[in-house]
């Protein structure tokens, strides 16, 4: 206080957040945006960017490279640059991705795996064939070829 201007402390850097992106519906897809890594996870980081809704960074789309800890990328607090891979206004989830370069649409979310109601679950899985061998699988096979 004595000596004005002699801030001992380092220089605070915030993200600037996107004009006009302010809700979920404000939100494109392939959107490039800057935000802050507000905590990561075993799976993945989730990334505040500025719409009242935390995206996730996948631990797929953390990086090019493999990525066995994604402590080992990124940590709390980080300023990133995100791309808006998938919005999903219903259940208020935003996938978001590291990696700028990759097309919209390539990536398979484990978000974007169509949920099915217990019953219809039930009923696919009593479809298949349960097999346990080799000749179970062959037997199966020239039934379905009879048919």
């Amino acid at each position: 206080m004595e000596k004005p201007g002699r801030d001992p402390r380092p220089e605070f850097k915030t993200a600037s957040f996107k004009e006009g992106v302010e809700t979920l519906k404000d939100l494109k897809m392939g959107m490039i945006l800057e935000g802050v890594i507000t905590n990561v996870t075993h799976f993945g980081a989730f990334v505040d960017i500025g719409v009242h809704q935390d995206g996730l960074v996948h631990i797929s789309a953390l990086s090019k490279t493999f990525v066995k800890d994604p402590r080992s990328v990124v940590k709390a607090g980080d300023i990133v640059k995100v791309k808006v891979m998938e919005i999903d206004i219903p259940r208020k989830r935003i996938g978001l991705s590291m990696r700028l370069d990759e097309e919209v649409g390539t990536t398979t979310w484990p978000s974007s795996q169509p949920k099915l109601p217990r019953k219809q679950k039930q009923a696919q899985q009593a479809t298949k064939p349960t097999v346990g061998s080799m000749g179970d699988l062959l037997k199966a096979a020239m039934q379905q070829q009879n048919q």
